[in-house]
């Protein structure tokens, strides 16, 4: 018998290999070290392989980790304070972030990272400011992360100018993110064991100039990385490119060759079927974030569009400010029962689909699907157990028709998730995160939000945003 570190067994398995969810009704998993050994019936792997330690899945789903795709998790310390209006970032964001400190964005972060990982993400996709300082809560957490700083060159004060005014651009605040980035990326890429990973963060092609944005394009090509960016993300953007160019996004992105398998276009809520397709085609891959974009612009984008054109996208849950809710078990619900009502289809999007989308598209998007994204013998070993005896799997029916995947995507909450395994290390079992101290992290970080508040009081008020009226009228 061959020895590994870890055996996993007696639970259904979702490999996610092949065109569907490679479900394996009594399988198991063999891990050494930080490697999936062997998957397969668990007859089969407990006969030809021995471990130190053994885990009896019995009543679990055993599945690959969830891949958030896009999220900001330094501004995470303002969830709640702008929904339900109108000029989300002018009124309701900017109030707040532009008196949010790097430290305090850390502390944030750190409690948005921890949602996700009890949630059963393993692979966050983090595009924010500061990444030199939040790259730290991944490495002490345990998580994997793709990360990119997000490079513009917009003033501290861009929320105070009125809405539809042409940004301005300061390209030594351009020259000095896209330093970070770089330096991000000659100190962080490929560490802790290959975990963590960087790629290059234009915010959007209206937050900077078009020679900022070329220069981004030449490093992406010298260091062979990929763009993950914002595109077509609102009518804010829109409105911008075309004062500035005298075109749309797309239309921009084609002319100046940026469209093409570098890049990660992130959202798309304004293009139109025929961009969506230009950009299908230009092997470009999407972020689909369907809560974010429900919340702040109630909108569906062009996500089954683009996958009927023939390019491949995923799941990303944005940020807290807008979504809420950085769980991507409920960001799979949101993109299906969205989609569903967008073509008045209950076929639209099925469960399997917005799986994928969370767990091996989301992979191949981010460039790392020979890492990650399926439990294959060779890839790294992310895998997370689910309690399928929790009330929001009941029943469990593997003939003759099987609805655990159903049950997951529509039912699941995330608090079903009991243990997360990253690069082969537990780093939650029974649902204690074992690498930080979650009460201390929440701790630290709700007294830095508190002081924001104090501090940003008078721009809030002065903002006189939808929820603070919200607020007055004893609504909230």
């Amino acid at each position: 018998m061959l020895k590994v570190d870890l055996i996993i067994h007696n639970g259904h398995v979702l490999t996610m290999e092949g065109k569907g969810v490679g479900f394996i009704e009594n399988g198991a998993i063999a891990i050494k070290g930080n490697i999936i050994e062997a998957v397969g019936e668990s007859t089969e792997i407990l006969t030809n392989y021995k471990a130190e330690r053994m885990i009896d899945a019995t009543n679990k789903l055993i599945m690959p980790g969830l891949i958030d795709a896009h999220i900001h998790t330094g501004i995470s310390i303002f969830r709640g304070v702008a929904q339900d209006m109108s000029n989300w970032m002018q009124k309701g964001l900017w109030p707040f972030q532009k008196h949010l400190r790097p430290e305090e964005s850390v502390v944030g972060s750190m409690v948005n990272i921890i949602e996700g990982v009890k949630a059963g993400t393993t692979t966050f996709c983090d595009y924010d400011g500061r990444m030199d300082l939040l790259v730290q809560n991944y490495k002490k957490i345990g998580a994997r992360a793709r990360l990119a700083e997000l490079i513009n060159e917009i003033p501290d004060d861009i929320g105070d100018l009125p809405v539809g005014e042409l940004y301005p651009f300061d390209p030594s605040i351009g020259q000095e993110k896209l330093q970070r980035n770089l330096d991000l990326y000659e100190e962080h890429h490929n560490t802790e064991n290959g975990r963590i990973t960087v790629i290059l963060g234009p915010h959007g092609p209206d937050m900077m100039s078009l020679e900022l944005l070329k220069e981004i394009q030449a490093h992406a090509e010298r260091l062979d990385t990929k763009l993950h960016m914002h595109v077509a993300q609102g009518d804010r953007e829109v409105l911008q490119i075309e004062k500035r160019y005298g075109k749309r996004t797309i239309e921009f992105l084609e002319e100046h060759g940026l469209l093409n398998e570098r890049l990660i276009a992130v959202h798309l809520t304004e293009a139109t079927d025929e961009e969506t397709e230009v950009v299908a085609k230009s092997g470009a891959k999407l972020i689909y974030c369907a809560g974010s974009i429900g919340i702040i612009d109630g909108m569906v984008p062009p996500v089954q569009k683009f996958l009927d054109a023939g390019g491949t996208a995923c799941l990303g849950s944005d940020q807290a400010p807008g979504n809420n809710c950085n769980n991507m078990i409920n960001e799979m619900k949101m993109a299906a029962i969205l989609n569903k009502v967008k073509y008045k289809d209950p076929r639209v999007f099925n469960a399997t689909q917005a799986l994928r989308m969370a767990t091996i598209e989301a992979a191949k998007v981010m460039g790392i699907d020979d890492q990650v994204g399926t439990l294959q013998a060779g890839k790294k070993a992310d895998v997370i157990l689910l309690d399928l005896s929790s009330p929001t799997f009941f029943p469990v029916l593997t003939t003759p028709i099987r609805n655990i995947v159903p049950n997951l995507v529509y039912s699941a909450r995330g608090d079903e998730v009991e243990t997360v395994i990253i690069d082969g290390n537990i780093v939650m079992e029974n649902r204690v995160i074992l690498t930080v101290d979650e009460k201390e992290e929440i701790r630290k970080a709700q007294a830095a939000a508190e002081q924001i508040s104090i501090r940003a009081k008078d721009d809030i008020l002065s903002a006189d945003s939808d929820i603070l009226q919200m607020v007055r009228d004893g609504l909230l």
